[in-house]
């Protein structure tokens, strides 16, 4: 785990320093989120596909990163390219494919390409078109799936606002909940997944009774490479959102702070 002597925390933190400088080949070209807001790339479409993804994600019971996965392949595709917007097909086609990819990386049982398509689909894909679509998210990719994520980060940044490891498993999964829930938002995407993640998790300590007193600006001595300025924009904007990123705690799976956290939880 990342909550152990000072040794491994050193280990620990220069192999996340090295995440952090790598990350932005995982991200979308920088120009995109303008292309959403100035509406060269459908913000609709896209959110209607988000939507779509976290459905299947739940329907399922696939995990987090599989969605966040999809959503990031499909982003970083069409900052590349750009897609026949008739009818919504070419979206969807996307959509689908994208978590059929993300689904392969990090499931162990993955549904028929046929069983994937559920949740108010409007068209039907036969399997070879999806396969014929997989690889060309593949090549424009450059075949690069093994993502850095925020969820790369959040276990790290845990052990960082509580190295006794009381509130872990709270943390993470509030962290988590934080994290999915602004994908649909278009503002996060000009920030690195390092600093989303920061901002997450600081987010759900500033819901943890005993580690209310963090303060953002702090978190850039957890490891080199992190940005100030963008965690505490993000960690801004997260509370700025309220109840659209920070539901009433039917949060984190259920937990409420305080009671069942006597585990590290890792």
């Amino acid at each position: 785990g990342w909550c152990s002597g000072a040794e491994e925390e050193s280990a620990a933190a220069s192999f996340v320093a090295e995440l952090i400088g790598g990350e932005a080949d995982y991200s979308p070209r920088s120009d995109y989120s303008d292309r959403l807001r100035s509406r060269s790339v459908d913000p609709a479409a896209r959110a209607d596909s988000v939507a779509w993804t976290l459905k299947v994600q739940e329907y399922y019971g696939f995990l987090p990163l599989t969605a966040y996965l999809a959503v990031n392949y499909m982003d970083r595709f069409l900052s590349l390219h750009r897609l026949p917007q008739e009818d919504g097909w070419a979206m969807q086609l996307l959509a689908v494919t994208c978590l059929s990819l993300a689904a392969k990386m990090e499931e162990t049982l993955v549904p028929s390409l046929l069983d994937l398509q559920i949740e108010s689909t409007r068209y039907i894909f036969e399997p070879r078109t999806i396969l014929r679509m997989e690889l060309l998210v593949l090549t424009a990719l450059n075949w690069r799936l093994r993502s850095v994520t925020p969820f790369t980060f959040i276990d790290f940044f845990a052990c960082k606002v509580d190295p006794r490891g009381r509130h872990m498993r709270y943390l993470i999964a509030r962290a988590t909940q934080i994290i999915l829930a602004a994908i649909h938002d278009i503002e996060f995407l000009d920030h690195c997944p390092s600093s989303m993640a920061a901002a997450a998790v600081l987010c759900a300590a500033g819901e943890t009774p005993s580690l209310t007193l963090l303060n953002p600006r702090l978190a850039v001595n957890w490891c080199i490479g992190l940005a100030e300025s963008n965690i505490i924009y993000l960690f801004s904007l997260i509370i700025g959102r309220g109840e659209q990123l920070l539901p009433t705690n039917a949060a984190a799976g259920g937990w409420k702070e305080g009671k069942n956290h006597s585990s590290s939880g890792s």
